[in-house]
C-alpha cells in the first residue's frame, strides 16, 4: 500500500508532482512525532515548515524572556525513556533557546531531518474525489499527491495584528511570533509592548531595565502568578528521570495533563483548610493554584469569586500604588477563565521610574503613525521601538490561512468563518483523511499540557492510519451525525463553565467576526482520551471507512 516517492507530471501539466503516502504540516512538538510515528509504520511521508529549522512554537516565538510554563520534565515526548533521559534541562521553566535545542536534539536522536522540507509554506491542499488523495501545493511551486493530509500546525501560530498604518511606522516593528534571530538593541531606547497576555508578560519583565522608557498598552488585567524557577543540576535531572514510568502513567489522565490535578473539593474543607490549599498552590510557583487547587472555580461563581480575591490581595500585596492596581488588577472577570500566566518580577516592572502604563480599554489604539501610536484621543505616544505582543488567530488560524478544500470544492476557511466545527479535533467531516491537531474542540486547542495532548492525538492518528492499511481501507471521514454529537457533547460541557461566559481568545473574541465558540474542549485530558480510545476500540465507530 506504501506509495514510492515518484515524481510525475500534475493533472494540467503545470507543476511536477511527487506522490507520497502522508504529509505532514508543520514540525513542532506534533509534527516531528507524527512523522516519526508514520514512518515508523512504513509510510513514505514528508514534513513541510515554513521555518528553516525545527521547533515550532520554540522556533518562532524567540522574544525575550519566552519560557515554558509547564514544568520541563512534563513538557516532554514519553514514548521512549531512552530519548527522555538523554536530555537533560537546566531548570524547572526553562527559556526558549533551550528550548529549541531540546527539539533539534529529538530531531537528531530520530534521524527526522531527511523527510522535512524547511523553508516551505503549503499555499493550498485540494483532495480529489476521483482518485481519493490530497494535492498539496507549496510556494516552491511543487507539489505533492498525498493519500493522507495531516495537519499539526500549532494552536498558536497564526499572529494576529490589527492596527492600520504600521507600515508607514520610521522606527523598528516586531511581532513576538515572528522575532528576529539576531538580537535587538533595546538599551536607551523609547519602546512600546501593545498586549498584557503571557507574551506581553515576559517581554516587559525581560526588557523594562534594559530601555531607556516603556509604555505598555494595557486594555484587559490579567490574573498572574509569580513563578518560581530552581535551577537544575545532575541530582535533580536525576530524580525527575527517575520519575518516567510515573510521569508515563499519569499525564495522561490528569485533568489537564499536568502531573497535579485537582484531588479535593471545596465542599468538603473548612474555609482555614481551603486556605491553607490556595496558599500552598500560590507557594508552589507554578500553574498549581490554577490547574489543581479547586475545580469548582470552573463552575461555582461563588468560589471562584474567593479565589479570585485571594489572588488579587496577593497582587495588592505587590503592587501597593491603588492606581496601578486599578489598571493592572483584574476585576471583572474571575481567576482562571482566562489563561492565566506566570511571572517573574512583572508587576514590579511598573514601579520602575522609566516604565508607563497607557490604559487602551476606554480609549483604545486608533492607529500607528511614522512616529508612534495614536490612541483615540488624539494622543500620540513616539517610540523608536513598537513589540506587537497581540496574540494569535488561535485553533483556526493556521489552517485558514491555507486554501484547504474538501469535497464538493468547500473550502474549510468559508466552512470556520460560519461555524467552528470538528469531531473531537482529530477530523472534520467533508474533509476526508484530513487529520489534524491543536485544533478546536479538543484539549489540546488550549487547557492542557501541550505535549501529552499533542502526544495523545499523533498516536490516536497513527493507529486509525494502521488500522486502514490493514484493513486495505482508502478514505475515513466522520459522519456529519457523529460530528454533529461531538459538537453539541462540546458546547453542553463548555456552556457549564465560566469559561464561556467571558470574553478571551479562549473563546476567539480577539478576532472580529470570528464565530463565538470555546475553542477547547474542558471536559477533561483524561476524559477525552478515553473518549477517543473508546471509538478505536469500536473499530473507529462514527468514523466513515471505504
Amino acid at each position: 500500500m506504501t506509495e514510492a516517492a515518484t515524481t510525475s507530471n500534475g493533472s494540467n501539466g503545470a507543476h511536477p508532482t511527487e506522490k507520497r503516502d502522508a504529509v505532514v504540516i508543520g514540525a513542532g512538538v506534533a509534527g516531528l512525532y507524527q512523522l516519526y510515528r508514520l514512518r515508523e509504520q512504513g509510510l513514505n511521508v514528508t514534513a513541510i515548515d515554513a521555518a528553516s529549522g525545527v521547533g515550532g512554537t520554540w522556533y518562532w516565538n524567540r522574544y525575550p524572556g519566552a519560557r515554558f510554563d509547564s514544568e520541563s520534565y512534563i513538557y516532554q515526548y514519553l514514548f521512549s525513556e531512552e530519548l527522555y533521559t538523554g536530555w537533560s534541562w537546566s531548570e524547572k521553566f526553562p527559556g526558549q533557546p533551550e528550548i529549541e535545542r531540546w527539539l533539534n536534539y529529538v530531531a537528531d536522536r530520530l534521524d527526522l531531518r531527511r523527510d522535512i522540507q524547511f523553508g516551505t509554506t503549503v499555499k493550498s491542499a485540494h483532495f480529489n474525489e476521483a482518485t481519493q488523495r490530497w494535492l498539496v501545493t507549496t510556494d516552491k511551486g511543487r507539489g505533492i499527491d498525498t493519500q493522507f493530509l495531516v495537519a499539526c500546525c500549532g494552536m498558536l501560530s497564526a499572529p494576529y495584528v490589527s492596527f492600520p498604518g504600521q507600515e508607514a511606522f520610521k522606527g523598528q516593528l516586531f511581532h513576538t511570533a515572528r522575532w528576529p534571530e539576531q538580537p535587538i538593541d533595546f538599551a536607551g531606547k523609547r519602546v512600546a509592548v501593545i498586549g498584557n497576555g503571557a507574551t506581553g508578560i515576559q517581554v516587559v519583565q525581560s526588557i523594562a531595565g534594559e530601555v531607556g522608557h516603556l509604555k505598555v498598552f494595557v486594555r484587559t488585567p490579567q490574573y498572574v502568578i509569580p513563578m518560581k524557577n530552581p535551577k537544575y543540576g545532575a541530582a535533580e535531572a536525576a530524580a525527575y528521570k527517575a520519575k518516567f514510568a510515573h510521569l508515563t502513567a499519569r499525564l495522561p489522565h490528569t485533568f489537564t495533563g499536568f502531573e497535579y490535578d485537582f484531588e479535593q473539593a471545596w465542599a468538603d474543607l473548612t474555609p482555614p483548610q481551603r486556605r491553607a490549599v490556595l496558599e500552598d498552590c500560590w507557594n508552589d510557583g507554578s500553574l498549581k493554584l490554577w490547574l489543581s487547587s479547586f475545580a469548582e472555580m470552573f463552575f461555582d461563581e461563588e468560589v471562584n469569586a474567593e479565589i479570585s480575591e485571594f489572588v488579587r490581595q496577593k497582587m495588592r500585596e505587590r503592587l501597593k500604588d491603588p492606581k496601578l492596581c486599578d489598571l493592572l488588577i483584574p476585576s471583572d472577570y474571575g481567576f482562571g477563565t482566562h489563561r492565566v500566566p506566570l511571572e517573574q518580577n512583572y508587576l514590579e516592572a511598573f514601579h520602575r521610574s522609566n516604565v508607563e502604563i497607557v490604559s487602551v480599554k476606554g480609549n483604545p489604539i486608533d492607529c500607528v503613525t511614522e512616529t508612534g501610536i495614536r490612541t483615540a484621543d488624539g494622543t500620540v505616544h513616539d517610540v523608536d521601538i513598537i513589540v506587537l505582543a497581540t496574540g494569535f488567530d488561535a485553533g483556526t488560524g493556521a489552517l485558514t490561512r491555507i486554501d484547504i478544500r474538501g469535497r464538493g470544492g468547500r473550502s474549510l476557511k468559508d466552512d470556520w468563518s460560519r461555524d467552528i466545527r470538528t469531531t473531537m479535533g482529530l477530523q472534520i467531516h467533508g474533509y476526508p483523511n484530513l487529520f489534524t491537531t491543536a485544533v478546536p474542540l479538543a484539549p489540546s486547542a488550549a487547557l492542557c499540557n501541550m505535549t501529552t495532548c499533542l502526544q495523545q492525538q499523533v498516536e490516536w492518528i497513527d493507529a486509525c492510519i494502521a488500522y486502514m492499511r490493514r484493513k486495505s481501507l482508502n478514505v475515513v471521514e466522520p459522519t456529519k451525525e457523529t460530528e454533529d454529537g461531538w459538537v453539541a457533547h462540546h458546547d453542553e460541557t463548555a456552556n457549564a463553565t465560566l469559561i464561556a461566559k467571558t470574553s478571551s481568545w479562549y473563546l476567539g473574541s480577539n478576532i472580529p467576526g470570528k464565530p463565538r465558540r470555546l475553542l477547547s474542549y474542558c471536559g477533561g485530558v483524561g476524559v477525552y482520551r478515553e473518549k477517543c480510545d473508546e471509538v478505536a476500540a469500536n473499530d473507529y465507530r462514527g468514523f466513515a471507512m471505504q
